[in-house]
């Protein structure tokens, strides 16, 4: 079925997400991600990519042939293309455009490659419309989502492909992230090294994975008889206001989260704003819960001013697929899609003892079944981008 012909009206608001591919360490498509989040078993493993060094394993994407972030994007692309019922026989390829987010970690993968990697996308898609990388660090997908909204409520195009994928498993940047003290040292006991919001937690574990939306203006998407999985109804980012060193304002030391959260604070008041919602009209964070010391406490002081105290259950899927670099943020938003659609929130794994300081109803254990209007999705990162998305059931 063909997307409706472009024309000069101005074009609806309402975007939705009409397809979801992903790529992850617990499955090599969103169903078989979906299923490892609710099962709730971590995948951090030893790496034999990574031997000698001090912090040896990591979280592999499922299956074999991701050689890089490039084909783990391209196949998360392939498969949320699909989902939403499109394709090159279905389409003006000249409508459609290709956003990516680009992290900066994956070995190789500097600005020629990150632009060679949308262009690899959109030329595999037959994508002819706009077609370029944004950048943010951990919140580069989620950056992507947001920019490639715009350019559909804009009337640059009639679909967009925007997600992210990074691979972060690299020697260099295990070492360097080992050294910095980010990681989690729990060499003993690999799988449990990841512990978002848990009173052990240590730092994160390196992951690898791509998440991908196909979206549309809700109207298109209705011509077209297309199943809806969720409208994208919020986007919001701010920065931390620090410079390299951190200096600044309320700065940290370093280019990362402030201590109070405020940096991330300002990109979800924005995602509400921008979306006309209200903290009661949310049921459930997919929050970035990293497994960083700071960083967690950090999002759960932030958490509760923006929800008066009490706010909605919380997961963290990092527990089970690691940290996926400028990967992470699209691969969550995605996995939050999957929640509206399947009303269940999984489970964040490795939580045995909420640290005392973070006063969240973090899922654990089991997945909790619950309506779910809407759901709030974070991601920030080292860059000091910060990122939210709001979305909503259908």
């Amino acid at each position: 079925m063909h997307v409706r012909e472009h024309t000069r009206a101005r074009p609806s608001n309402d975007i939705a997400v009409t397809g979801v591919g992903l790529v992850t360490p617990a499955g090599r498509d969103a169903e078989s991600t979906w299923d490892g989040l609710m099962d709730g078993f971590p995948t951090a493993r030893r790496d034999p990519e990574l031997a000698g060094l001090p912090v040896d394993f990591s979280c592999r994407a499922a299956g074999a042939g991701f050689e890089g972030a490039t084909p783990l994007v391209l196949a998360a692309a392939r498969e949320a293309v699909a989902d939403a019922g499109l394709g090159s026989g279905s389409w003006d390829g000249a409508r459609i455009a290709v956003v990516l987010g680009a992290g900066g970690a994956a070995p190789g993968l500097g600005g020629a490659g990150r632009e060679v990697c949308a262009q690899t996308v959109g030329a595999d898609l037959g994508a002819l419309g706009p077609g370029f990388v944004t950048s943010g660090g951990c919140g580069a997908g989620v950056t992507a989502i947001g920019v490639a909204r715009e350019l559909l409520r804009s009337g640059a195009c009639d679909v967009a492909v925007a997600g992210a994928g990074d691979t972060v498993r690299g020697r260099t940047v295990a070492a360097g992230l080992g050294r910095a003290g980010a990681l989690s040292s729990r060499t003993h006991d690999p799988a449990g090294a990841s512990r978002p919001f848990d009173a052990e937690r240590d730092g994160f574990v390196l992951g690898e994975g791509a998440g991908v939306l196909v979206l549309e203006r809700v109207v298109d998407a209705r011509a077209r008889r297309a199943r809806l999985r969720a409208v994208l109804a919020g986007y919001g980012a701010a920065a931390e206001g620090c410079g390299a060193a951190g200096a600044g304002p309320g700065g940290t030391g370093r280019v990362g989260v402030d201590a109070r959260g405020r940096g991330v604070e300002r990109a979800v008041l924005a995602a509400f704003a921008d979306a006309d919602l209200g903290p009661e009209d949310v049921d459930h964070v997919n929050a970035h819960g990293s497994g960083g010391l700071g960083d967690d406490l950090a999002e759960a002081r932030m958490l509760r001013r923006v929800f008066r105290g009490a706010p909605p259950p919380v997961t963290a899927v990092k527990g089970v697929l690691g940290h996926a670099g400028g990967g992470a943020g699209a691969v969550e938003a995605a996995c939050a899609v999957l929640t509206l659609g399947h009303q269940a929130i999984p489970p964040t794994a490795n939580l045995d003892r909420l640290d005392p300081e973070i006063e969240l109803d973090v899922v654990v254990k089991s997945p909790r079944r619950r309506p779910v209007r809407a759901a709030l999705s974070t991601s920030f990162g080292l860059g000091g981008q910060n990122t939210a998305l709001l979305l909503r059931a259908v």
